[in-house]
């Protein structure tokens, strides 16, 4: 009797010890991350532009051609934090903050992939210093087409990551039964500007984005759980120690951004005088498309960044394209680091 007991308490013991290694280690999950690209190199600097505004990165150590990495909606540079000590073995890297994002200018007027893409050629000319490989995740490869189509002769390689593209106009991302991206990001961000009641924009997303509504009878839990860790932790991230880490990734950053960018998707102005198609035509250098498989939830709702369809569209018209899909998330770079740096691996290789 008294054997067994022990063996009862030692098990109880080290599922107790499992548990607490678990909370902690998802919890404290990025910290660890950038800690290891901090021992690569890594240190954020700002640049400040002709025009006042700040474009804040990170730079890693010169082991070689210079990539530029462009993060996706509501992240910031450092969300790169699982390929970033290994791309660092083999380029100069800097990635960087969109604006509106992370340490770099919150103003609405910047909010256009012409203006941010203005912007960031004007880095490759005045930080960079070089011509360079190019890489955008998201919008941010919206963006990153945007940079490779007019500063030809500068990007010796671009790798795509899911990328929206004729996905991404408020026209576009209604199609059918419409976008993940149009419910669970701009619907979001605009009805937030409309209403005075809640100031918090994170604690606003959890309540009403689309992503919550697919955890059932956890969402109000964890909207709870949200709040009660945001009044006891002020100025900090919301973190869940009880909530896969990759499943709230994004929060991380979302108190450094702005939600105007969001509304600048919703009605159009970030797509202002961009033409898709005549973009991706002339983009000269060598492209690898990195595509998540497309899927549809029980709602019709595409989980995609864009249909089958428009990535066949995308890898027809840029003139040199090699197209990879894989059965991921949109985060690739995160839940697929292996496939991501392949990437790069062939496109130095040409």
């Amino acid at each position: 009797m008294h054997i067994a007991l022990w063996i009862v308490l030692a098990i109880l013991v080290c599922l107790a010890v499992l548990a607490g290694r678990y909370f902690y280690s998802n919890v404290h999950y990025d910290e660890s991350l950038m800690a290891k690209a901090g021992r690569a190199g890594f240190a954020e600097k700002r640049a400040a532009l002709p025009d006042g505004s700040v474009i804040a990165y990170g730079e890693g150590p010169d082991n070689g051609p210079a990539l530029l990495l462009i993060h996706g909606q509501t992240v910031a540079w450092e969300d790169y934090d699982t390929v970033l000590p290994e791309l660092s073995k083999s380029f100069h890297v800097f990635a960087v903050d969109c604006y509106g994002h992370g340490g770099s200018s919150r103003r609405a007027d910047l909010y256009s992939c012409r203006a941010n893409g203005e912007a960031l050629v004007w880095f490759m000319n005045n930080v960079v210093k070089a011509d360079c490989y190019l890489s955008g995740h998201s919008s941010g490869g919206v963006l990153a087409a945007w940079i490779a189509a007019n500063a030809l002769g500068r990007v010796d390689g671009l790798v795509l990551e899911d990328p929206p593209l004729f996905s991404v106009t408020p026209e576009e991302i209604q199609e059918g039964k419409g976008a993940f991206a149009w419910y669970d990001a701009y619907i979001v961000t605009h009805d937030f500007l409309s209403q005075r009641d809640e100031t918090d924009f994170t604690l606003y997303y959890l309540k009403h984005g689309y992503l919550l509504s697919l955890f059932g009878g956890l969402k109000e839990k964890v909207v709870q759980s949200a709040a009660q860790y945001r009044h006891a932790n002020p100025g900090r991230p919301i973190q869940l120690s009880w909530v896969p880490h990759a499943w709230l990734r994004t929060l991380l950053y979302m108190d450094q951004y702005d939600p105007q960018f969001g509304d600048a998707f919703y009605d159009g102005s970030w797509m202002a005088g961009v033409d898709q198609e005549s973009m991706l035509k002339n983009i000269r250098c060598p492209v690898i498309y990195l595509k998540a498989n497309t899927q549809y939830g029980k709602d019709g709702v595409l989980y995609a960044a864009n249909t089958d369809d428009d990535a066949d569209k995308v890898e027809n018209l840029i003139p040199d394209c090699e197209r990879i899909g894989i059965k991921s998330g949109h985060d690739i770079h995160f839940e697929h680091p292996d496939v991501f740096l392949s990437a790069f691996e062939k496109l130095q290789k040409g």
